[in-house]
């Protein structure tokens, strides 16, 4: 396929159609934070495995209770982490402590703020008590064999609680690809550098290598001058080394934007070069072979911004399998757009009693203002079919502040 001036629909389409599949790798459950599951998390016993006593206290049997039974000759203790005990006589009671095995014929656990205990005997001082209270019955949570996690979820502390609870001292999860981020332009100093009048400072690239560590993949920077024989013979060896080219800037119709004619003849397919969107048309995606793809964003950041969260996050999400539900929100003010384009625009979410996520538009002073991203959340996605935008009506809503 070899489209231009493409729509944002027809690019997404385009994408899921050229999704990868990452190779697995078992890595231990130290060092899976962030990883993304490439199995199913799977309850290996009932969770609670069982009736777990949740406050410090007596078990009783709720009918003597009921039956206007305020003193218990205390038994015995049963501490956290004991074999479960039983009580001998339905008219006494066992003292527990939180994390303990709820003794047999007993049901109910009243907390010690509502005791006085003396001499052996424990006194109830309140008027009522539940059945079952402060108790966290056996496979209330879940039942053993259920699928806790679906593969696909990227893992989180929540999830290495869980792994970690059903004996998962290695987790297997999906290898991600080797990415490069490459900036391109003789106008473009290192970080590091004081720029003469005439430079600037390389700065896309660290934005798009933090939201890739975000998303759990590492990356390396590379930088390449505007000289078409040196561009031709590094991404050569990049398309050997890597798995993923992310390279800014160099994809337009300027003088020495190069890239387009060096990919095509070191055989990366053209899949798309521009959409019909604003910011961000001469976005470029191709691949070689089955397993690397490379993503040219346009060198403006803003439009590199939109680019890397509107599609490189949508083709990571359908390679791991991620069924990600949108987010929308709703304008804060009319918005008048009338080019026939998606319109990405700027805005600031805040949220409302209702729990109504609420999109201020931001305009900035067009896709080169990057310092317009930092008083923003995000992009709201105003469809190519409408010219005008009503405060109320909600959107799909990117937020370059979250994770993949």
């Amino acid at each position: 396929m070899n489209r231009t001036f493409i729509t944002y629909k027809e690019a997404l389409q385009i994408l899921e159609d050229n999704k990868t599949s990452f190779p697995t790798i078992s890595v231990p459950i130290n060092d899976c934070g962030g990883g993304f599951l490439a199995e199913d998390l799977i309850a290996d016993r009932d969770f609670p495995p069982y009736h777990r006593v949740t406050m410090d206290g007596i078990a009783i049997r709720h009918r003597t209770f009921e039956n206007d039974t305020h003193i218990f000759p205390i038994q015995e203790v049963a501490p956290a982490g004991t074999a479960q005990k039983t009580l001998a006589d339905v008219n006494n009671c066992i003292e527990v402590m939180t994390g303990a095995i709820l003794p047999k014929k007993t049901d109910t656990v009243i907390r010690y703020e509502d005791l006085d205990i003396k001499d052996g005997l424990a006194r109830i001082t309140i008027d009522t008590i539940t059945k079952r209270q402060n108790v966290h019955f056996k496979g209330i949570d879940i039942t053993e064999n259920t699928v806790i996690k679906k593969a696909g979820q990227q893992i989180s502390s929540a999830e290495i609680n869980v792994a970690a609870a059903t004996g998962m001292d290695k987790v297997l999860v999906r290898k991600m690809p080797k990415v490069v981020i490459i900036s391109t332009g003789d106008e473009l100093v290192d970080v590091h550098e004081k720029p003469l009048e005439h430079q600037i400072r390389r700065s896309n690239v660290y934005g798009i290598k933090n939201t890739f560590r975000e998303w759990g993949i590492p990356a390396e920077l590379k930088h390449l001058p505007d000289n078409k024989e040196e561009i031709e013979t590094i991404i050569a060896g990049f398309l050997i080394d890597f798995d993923m080219l992310v390279i800014t800037g160099g994809v337009s119709k300027g003088k020495f934007d190069y890239l387009p004619d060096v990919l095509t003849k070191l055989g990366v397919v053209k899949h798309f070069h521009k959409i019909q969107q604003r910011p961000g048309k001469p976005f470029w995606f191709g691949t070689k072979g089955k397993d690397t793809h490379v993503f040219a964003l346009p060198g403006n950041p803003v439009s590199s911004f939109v680019c890397l969260y509107a599609y490189i996050r949508f083709w990571l999400q359908k390679s791991l399998r991620i069924e990600d539900e949108p987010t929308y929100a709703a304008l804060s003010e009319d918005i008048i757009f009338n080019p026939d384009l998606v319109f990405f625009t700027e805005v600031k979410i805040s949220s409302d009693p209702n729990g109504t996520l609420n999109a201020q538009p931001i305009f900035g002073n067009g896709s080169g203002d990057f310092i317009n991203l930092v008083n923003t959340d995000g992009f709201l996605i105003l469809p190519q079919e409408k010219k005008v935008f009503k405060k109320g009506e909600a959107y799909p809503f990117i937020s370059y502040r979250n994770k993949l």
